[in-house]
């Protein structure tokens, strides 16, 4: 017997969704049967919308101020007629005011259209202090061997000091080795007793000259009569050029050397001078590392100006030992020697007339130079300077303690002042105030001069803290003109900071400096 299996049919029906009904469904009916109706069971329902993005975005208005002005409550009284107030003065007032009217806005006139005070700056710093230190600088190996600065010197740059050591007093020169230091002040890795380059000398180094151009060369003096360039952009020989020991090259100690120069545009040739009485001048051989002897001077006591009579050497000898040296910046054929014995000489480079001495084995004839000379100190002659704002005015020092002022023009000092109770090493004239110029001492002292004072004292003194230690040298930085650097006798290098009265010109300085040379010596 087969049995029927029923079917149920089913009726799907779609109900949109709507906010009262919630979310889309289906539901399955079957056809309407005679079963009764089973009511569904209510239960919770939800719903779900899609993420909603939001922006915000604001605006800021730009900062705006206000500002008011209030007048002075007004005074009753003063609407008054200032006539009413007015008093009675002296009776010739009136008249002497309309007298001197037109006197006194003429006078104001003349003196708005006045240039008196063109260029003059008010300074209202403190100047309580004229100069302190800012470093002291010092080579601890050089000064355990007790050697003494013997030479300053700074690079065109300004930045680099350089130093060279050896000996001022009686020691063993001949066998002493030195040493040339340099530091840069501008480094922020300074190390005021570690010297940033250290060069080994032979012998000891009696002075030193940086180059005016190329701050890495560095010539300098020694006491074996040889005359070195140095090139301190060379880590394994700084030797660039010397001059090795020759018929043409000194014998004796070398006192000064300079920068000079040449007539080939951008070229220096080096000038060197020493005890022996010649004074040298040499170009540059950097590719065979030699210096080469261009032009040869030498002072000898029968040709020198009818007015020097002294003797310089010792008895017999015809020979004027230099002992300093200078070059004028305003005429390029003129220099200046200082002799052991005081004598002060105005030299030419052009000089033809031939110098009554032997040169066998020389390859460049000697010339007498000398065509003016100045009256003597009493003693050795250790530094002269040049004026750089005058071209007739130097100053000169020596073992007497005084500095003479010169003028190229006349034999006698326009002026002497005494520096000191010892010897004085060097003056050097300020870079940038034409009346003001330095002076190193035995006293362990410098002194600073300001020519427009009324009195001849120093202006300013720098002590060195060193007892019984002389100042041996001095430089003034020219391009950064705040700066003095000082070496000393106990092996250490001061920098000085001066402050702006030493520095800045006043606006009538030249016109006195003008004066000044303009007098006649007594």
């Amino acid at each position: 017997m087969l049995s029927q299996r029923s079917h149920t049919q089913f009726k799907l029906t779609w109900r949109p969704w709507s906010l009262q009904t919630g979310p889309v469904c289906f539901r399955a009916t079957a056809p309407a049967v005679s079963q009764p109706r089973v009511q569904e069971p209510a239960g919770p329902r939800a719903c779900q919308t899609r993420a909603v993005h939001s922006d915000e975005a604001q605006i800021q208005t730009t900062s705006t101020t206000t500002s008011s002005t209030q007048t002075e409550p007004q005074d009753q009284t003063s609407e008054q007629p200032l006539q009413q107030n007015h008093q009675p003065g002296p009776p010739d007032l009136k008249d002497f005011l309309q007298r001197i009217e037109e006197t006194v806005i003429t006078e104001l006139v003349k003196n708005a259209r006045g240039h008196a005070f063109d260029g003059f700056q008010a300074n209202w710093g403190d100047h309580s202090q004229l100069v302190s230190c800012l470093h002291r600088l010092q080579h601890p190996i050089a000064q355990e061997r007790d050697l003494h600065v013997t030479s300053v010197s700074w690079t065109c740059t300004g930045s680099v000091i350089a130093c060279a050591y050896g000996r001022i007093d009686e020691g063993h020169w001949g066998t002493e080795r030195s040493y040339l230091c340099t530091w840069n002040l501008n480094s922020q890795s300074l190390r005021p007793r570690q010297a940033d380059l250290v060069i080994d000398v032979h012998t000891a180094i009696t002075v030193l000259s940086c180059h005016p151009e190329k701050p890495a060369l560095i010539a300098g003096g020694l006491y074996s009569g040889e005359v070195v360039i140095w090139d301190t952009s060379r880590t394994q020989d700084p030797v660039l050029a010397l001059t090795g020991m020759s018929a043409d090259s000194h014998r004796e100690p070398i006192y000064q050397v300079a920068w000079v120069p040449l007539q080939e545009k951008g070229e220096f040739g080096v000038l060197s001078a020493g005890s022996g009485g010649r004074v040298l001048l040499w170009t540059v051989d950097s590719e065979q590392g030699r210096l080469v002897l261009k032009s040869a001077y030498a002072l000898i006591q029968q040709q020198l100006p009818h007015n020097s009579s002294i003797s310089l050497k010792a008895p017999g000898s015809s020979n004027v030992g230099v002992t300093s040296l200078a070059l004028s910046v305003w005429d390029p054929d003129t220099f200046l020697v200082g002799s052991e014995g005081g004598l002060l000489l105005r030299c030419s480079f052009s000089s033809k007339t031939p110098a009554a001495v032997s040169t066998k084995d020389q390859t460049v004839t000697l010339r007498a130079p000398a065509v003016f000379s100045f009256r003597p100190h009493s003693g050795p002659v250790h530094s002269i300077h040049c004026s750089p704002f005058h071209r007739n005015l130097f100053v000169s020092a020596g073992t007497d303690g005084l500095a003479h002022l010169h003028s190229m023009l006349q034999p006698n000092p326009l002026m002497s002042l005494r520096v000191s109770e010892t010897y004085v090493f060097q003056v050097e004239w300020s870079p940038t105030r034409p009346l003001v110029f330095a002076a190193a001492t035995g006293q362990g002292e410098v002194q600073i001069f300001d020519l427009g004072r009324r009195s001849l004292r120093p202006v300013a003194t720098i002590g060195q803290g060193t007892a019984r230690q002389a100042a041996t040298c001095l430089a003034f930085n020219r391009q950064s003109s705040h700066l003095l650097a000082v070496g000393n006798m106990d092996g250490t290098v001061g920098v000085w900071e001066l402050s702006a009265d030493l520095t800045e010109q006043n606006p009538r300085e030249r016109s006195q400096l003008e004066q000044i040379a303009n007098q006649v010596a007594e």
